[in-house]
């Protein structure tokens, strides 16, 4: 994929990006892909803390804008600073959708809707292999 108007702060040949992702992870971070709905390991955790880049390690969602939205996928009502995150225009499979990619590194993490609660009614839709979970210190074991 080649997006001419990115401009990460980290960039790798996509070999390197595939050595240290693996095949799955390769593929929803850099391909674009999507896992299965409802297989992710993400999907269900509950704890206090952050959710990061699975790539590059970039904080981008907090726990407590998580919600379920029984959709498959964790879904979040916000980014945690919207400056991590990039929204562009996807016109694949027939459809127009919102992509969510990772500002610092340009990875695919999932898609965005306008059919969420809250004050702004988004849901961020991403894939569980697009993230990496860091539990809060009060939560972290020891």
């Amino acid at each position: 994929m080649n997006h001419s108007d990115a401009n990460p702060e980290i960039v790798k040949p996509e070999e390197e990006w595939r050595r240290e992702l693996g095949d799955e992870r390769y593929h929803v971070l850099r391909e674009a892909g999507t896992e299965p709905p409802f297989s992710g390991t993400l999907l269900t955790v509950s704890d206090e803390g952050t959710y990061l880049c699975g790539a590059c390690g970039a904080p981008l969602f907090a726990s407590d804008a998580k919600f379920e939205s029984h959709c498959g996928w964790p879904s979040f009502t916000r980014p945690e600073q919207r400056q991590n995150v990039r929204l562009i225009d996807d016109f694949s499979h027939g459809m127009h959708r919102t992509e969510v990619r990772c500002m610092r590194c340009d990875s695919h993490l999932g898609h965005v809707f306008d059919d969420g609660p809250g004050p702004h009614g988004t849901r961020y839709c991403i894939n569980s292999l697009a993230l990496r979970f860091g539990p809060s210190k009060k939560n972290a074991i020891q």
